[in-house]
This record gives C-alpha cells, sequence and structure tokens, in this order.
C-alpha cells in the first residue's frame, strides 16, 4: 500500500511503511544524516536529519529517519525553523569534535566556521550508536554497548572489561563517522592488530584480520560487505 505525501513542494509516492527520508532519496532531495545507515534500524540519535512536517493546522519537527509517511503529509527539509535546529546541532558537534573531519565538512557547508559554545575537551565520539548497532544487528556479537547516562554517557565494553566476544571483524571501524574506534598494530603480540576504543582492547584476530581467506570469518564478512555497501554520507 502507497500513501501520497509532499516534500519540498514535490508530490511522492511511498510505501506506508517506510519512512520521510527514503520518501525524500527517491526525489533526490538530500537530508544530512550521522547516525543513518541503511544496513541497520533507524535510530534519529544525531538530529540532523530533522524536517518540518504540516498536517492540518499543526506543524513540527521530527526526524525523518524514523519518522513514518503519511497520506497528505507535507514537508519541508530545508525551512528556516529547519535550518536554524540543524545549525543548533552542527555547532554541538563541532564544539565536541572540532577535528572530525566529517563534522567540519558539515559544518563548512551550512557557512558555520566555529561554535559559539564553551569549547570543551575534544573528543570523536559523537554517540551516534553506529558501531553498538552494527555489532548487533549485523556481527551478532554486542561486543560493545552504550553505558551510563546524560553527559556521562558513552560507547564501552560491558565493565568496561578487554572483550572475549569481539570477533574483529572491524565492522564498527568502517561504520564510524568520526574514527572514533581503529585497528591498530599491536607490537607485542607478533604485530596482530586489535580494535582500539579508548583503553580497551576489544579482542585480537588470530589471523591477522586476513577475513577474505579466513574460513570462519569468511561467509560473515561477505554478507557485511552486502549489507554495509556505502560509503557514509
Amino acid at each position: 500500500m502507497h500513501v501520497a505525501l509532499t516534500i519540498d513542494g514535490k508530490m511522492v509516492h511511498a510505501e506506508k511503511e517506510s519512512v520521510i527520508l527514503e520518501a525524500a532519496r527517491k526525489l533526490d532531495i538530500h537530508i544530512p544524516t550521522l547516525c543513518f545507515h541503511e544496513a541497520l534500524k533507524p535510530y534519529g540519535a544525531c538530529r540532523l536529519c530533522v524536517v518540518e512536517v504540516v498536517k492540518g493546522n499543526w506543524s513540527k519537527l521530527v526526524t525523518s529517519c524514523n519518522y513514518p509517511v503519511e497520506d497528505g503529509l507535507n514537508v519541508f527539509t530545508s525551512s528556516e525553523r529547519v535550518l536554524k535546529a540543524r545549525k543548533m546541532v552542527l555547532e554541538l558537534l563541532l564544539n565536541k569534535c572540532p577535528n572530525a573531519p566529517v563534522i567540519q565538512k558539515m559544518a563548512g557547508k551550512m557557512g558555520i566556521k566555529a561554535s559559539r559554545f564553551k569549547k570543551k575537551e575534544d573528543q570523536r565520539c559523537i554517540l551516534c550508536g553506529l558501531c553498538v548497532r552494527v555489532c548487533d544487528e549485523v556481527a551478532n556479537v554486542q561486543a560493545i554497548g552504550f553505558s551510563n547516562r546524560g553527559i556521562e554517557r558513552e560507547v564501552s565494553t560491558p565493565f568496561y572489561l578487554d572483550s572475549d566476544i569481539c570477533i574483529g571483524c572491524g565492522a564498527c571501524t568502517y561504520i564510524c563517522p568520526t574514527g572514533c574506534i581503529e585497528m591498530v598494530d599491536r607490537h607485542d603480540t607478533d604485530n596482530k592488530r586489535y580494535l582500539k576504543m579508548g583503553a580497551l582492547d576489544l579482542g585480537i584476530c588470530p589471523n591477522n584480520h586476513a577475513c577474505n581467506v579466513c574460513e570462519i570469518d569468511k561467509q560473515f564478512m561477505e554478507e557485511m560487505k552486502k549489507q554495509i555497501k556505502r560509503i557514509r554520507r
């Protein structure tokens, strides 16, 4: 079943179970995202994909990656209200991760040269949840997750201990938009690589991450590549 809605003055027919972001892409309308990936369930964490929806006498800002399409919905992706909210989000991200290229690029496109907020300690994790979700939904491992709440919220291994369930697939490093999680050489273990997230080791691969010739991980890697096709925007 399809519904008809209007996005930036253009009518589009979309499947009833789809979301605004998908409908906008059918019209080649660009909506910036950081926490969205087609291989994963929508999360709505970064808030960059906000749009203004109008129906009848009401309007509101919603995250387009997880807001379902509705018949008769009128959507604006670059209204004054949307751009103001989006700039605020980018300023906060730029304040938190001033050295992340993806944040700098997005901010530059919106004319933001510097954040007006008081500078804090530089960080790289923006809590988009992509690494956590790909580990859970694609790798089906759950080696990492969120811990704490509020301003103390962060990504970590369970109980902050070195992980013994991480399979070293590297999916989290591939999908991370800011390069927060890396694959680095570990010279005290015969140059085998490991996943580094802060000071935590996420596990050592016994086959030096030669996944394409590893019978254990070959099937998983093929499935992962099929799902994670696009380079993050």
